[in-house]
């Protein structure tokens, strides 16, 4: 692909400054990052009105521009949110250092070896429409060791050009060079394409966003690529579940915060309960204006329901919308799961043990839950303390990565002259 030689050139220098400085925030003092993240979290308070006046204008646009409400929602902040971002970053402090975590053990020979966490390098991560990221994103970065470059949304750029200049202050002030973290002020298609050719400067690419986003970063990027976010949940109530359960469950994995990856955007539901439950969920959901879109056997008990589509089965919509399918097994569910799924967070709402088993056995994905909602796949609430994203894919890391997931290990081997 060729690029126009300003844009590639700026990003280029700009990729090559944080390489540059990834030695000082590699080598910098456990409280000194930990000063940069109480610095920051002060600097996003005693800045707000900044903030939100950036974050305004930001809002106004997306709805110019004819953003979905629930994405607008994503995009917003005020000063409780400030306020949540802030906390977050002192929480991230109290969280022990993983770096120089390890082993150690000597072989017969009597050379010793030490297994230790490093910092990945230099982390990239492109992202869509919530400035949130752009805070959790480098805390964490900054946390762990690793330089960073961020790429956000056009949604969010005055609102990121803000949180940029603040905790690039932050880290100069705890002495780590601020050339370590930055901005792509570029929010083109193009600009995406030129970071993700940076394979020189860059040794991981996160993107956090649409299956869109993401499909598109793993088929273009040149450097190793963490897929996290896109998420097509789905919610299976078995004919053994507590009908109850199933209506609150169901209800708050979709309805709860619908533009979040760890929604559900399909419910399948057992032939056998089918006629209970459904005519209860959707009461339910009314308050919410939920859109349903069934198969035909589940038109037949809601009437109102709009026809499913196989697109509808296989798209994540972030928003109140749900498809539904009734099924006869759990075998049925899980097939239908298997196809569909972004190997996210999947869910069973049943009594019976065997069913349950069988279900987390067969479903693959990263997080598989019995009788309880898909929201809670996130790196707080496993206990992490932080998370860079939700990992859908297999190798380095899976599920919520929290802070270890943010470096990799080195062997330091010593000896005493022995030659093999």
């Amino acid at each position: 692909m060729e690029f126009t030689k300003e844009i590639y050139e700026y990003i280029e220098q700009l990729c090559k400054g944080v390489k540059e400085a990834e030695s000082s925030i590699a080598n910098s003092t456990l409280p000194q990052r930990n000063t940069a993240l109480v610095n920051i979290a002060k600097a996003l308070l005693e800045n707000k009105d900044e903030i939100l006046e950036a974050n305004k204008a930001d809002v106004e646009n997306a709805a110019k521009n004819g953003v979905i409400p629930t994405m607008i929602d994503r995009l917003t902040l005020n000063e409780a949110r400030i306020k949540g971002i802030s906390d977050a970053l002192y929480e991230l402090v109290g969280l022990k250092d993983v770096l120089g975590m390890g082993d150690v053990w000597t072989r017969p020979n009597g050379i010793e070896i030490k297994r230790v966490r490093v910092p990945l390098g230099v982390v990239a991560i492109i992202f869509e429409a919530r400035p949130n990221v752009t805070v959790d994103a480098a805390a964490l970065c900054i946390k762990t060791g690793n330089a960073v470059v961020l790429r956000g949304g056009k949604e969010a750029i005055n609102t990121n050009r803000v949180f940029i200049r603040l905790m690039k202050k932050a880290l100069e002030q705890a002495g780590i060079c601020p050339d370590c973290l930055a901005l792509v002020d570029n929010t083109s298609r193009e600009g995406a394409s030129v970071l993700m050719s940076m394979r020189d400067y860059i040794d991981v690419l996160i993107p956090r966003g649409s299956a869109g986003l993401i499909r598109t970063v793993v088929d273009n990027a040149k450097m190793p690529v963490i897929e996290t976010g896109a998420g097509n949940c789905h919610l299976y109530v078995d004919r053994d579940a507590d009908i109850d359960m199933a209506v609150k469950v169901a209800s708050n994995a979709k309805n709860q915060r619908p533009s979040v990856c760890n929604a559900i955007e399909t419910l399948l539901v057992h032939s056998s309960v089918a006629k209970e439950f459904l005519p209860k969920f959707a009461a339910i959901s009314e308050q919410f204006n939920l859109d349903i879109r069934g198969c035909e056997r589940t038109r037949e008990i809601l009437v109102n329901a709009k026809t499913a589509t196989e697109e509808d089965y296989a798209t994540e919509y972030d928003d109140y919308i749900i498809a539904v399918k009734v099924v006869d097994s759990v075998e049925e569910a899980v097939k239908h799961i298997n196809k569909y799924n972004t190997k996210h967070s999947e869910a069973i709402i049943t009594n019976n043990i065997t069913t349950a088993e069988y279900f987390q056995k067969n479903i693959d994905a990263a997080a598989v839950y019995v009788n309880a909602s898909t929201r809670f796949t996130d790196g707080n609430e496993f206990g992490f303390g932080a998370e860079i994203g939700i990992s859908t894919q297999k190798l380095h890391a899976r599920g919520p990565m929290g802070l270890e997931a943010l470096t990799t290990v080195k062997y330091l081997v010593s000896g005493n002259g022995q030659i093999r």
